[in-house]
């Protein structure tokens, strides 16, 4: 039975010898040891994966009236219509995150009057108390949609940055413990290369929801986290030996 090859090793960090040996100047006493020859290096991969939760929530509110005269339909749908908007306006919503659409129709002889509501809030307990008091208010003469939860583009924009500035910042801290672990002092960064980044989950405002209905709002919350990892490849010079006095002190 053969055995199988084992995985090929990872290097996540490698020093970087000089090209040539120098004459070094003895460093003045107290002062540590000698600088690093010049074009010591180095090189560091590193990673970082963030995670964030919807920060937009749509609620859409249907009602409607079926009567034997216009007016009376559409006086119907209106009165409710107005109360929907107030009770939104005063806990915060703009007038430009509702949308209005309105359907009229003769049906048989009868008029028929149909409205949706579409809200977007991005205070998820003040969409909490609008759909608490729009049920308790109006009851089963409006229908209420599970809200559906998505990221703006900003909100994505945000995590794309986050996690590259974290991924950095994680590789010069490994290559910190690296030179650390040989007795070298860091210096600033030669070169900092995006390597691999990854994007999955979150919703975004044109997403159809699939979710059932039966799922809680702390649910359908988590199935729009979107996540991002990232991937840097990095160079940073080797200052010298570090400087145990100042480390103590």
């Amino acid at each position: 039975m053969a055995v199988p090859a084992p995985p090929p090793a990872r290097v996540f960090a490698e020093l970087v010898p000089a090209p040539a040996p120098t004459p070094l100047t003895p460093a003045p006493a107290g002062r540590g040891g000698p600088p690093a020859p010049p074009g010591r290096e180095v090189h560091v991969s590193g990673s970082a994966e963030l995670s964030a939760g919807p920060d937009r929530a749509r609620v859409s509110v249907r009602l409607g009236s079926r009567k034997e005269a216009a007016e009376a339909a559409r006086s119907s749908v209106t009165r409710r219509l107005e109360y929907i908007a107030q009770a939104a306006r005063q806990r915060g919503v703009p007038e430009e995150n509702m949308t209005v659409t309105e359907d009229f129709s003769r049906v048989e002889n009868t008029y028929q009057m149909e409205a949706e509501v579409c809200i977007v809030f991005s205070d998820f307990g003040k969409m909490q108390n609008v759909c608490n008091l729009l049920i308790e208010k109006l009851g089963t003469s409006v229908t209420i949609s599970p809200p559906h939860f998505y990221h703006t583009p900003e909100a994505v924009d945000t995590l794309r940055r986050q996690v590259c500035i974290a991924a950095v910042g994680n590789t010069r801290r490994k290559a910190q413990e690296v030179c650390r672990l040989f007795g070298q002092s860091l210096g600033k960064p030669l070169l900092i290369r995006e390597e691999e980044t990854r994007e999955w989950g979150g919703h975004t405002e044109s997403h159809l929801p699939n979710s059932p209905d039966s799922l809680t709002l702390q649910e359908r919350i988590q199935n729009a986290t979107a996540y991002a990892s990232c991937r840097v490849f990095a160079v940073f010079e080797i200052k010298g030996r570090e400087n145990r006095r100042n480390k103590l002190l």
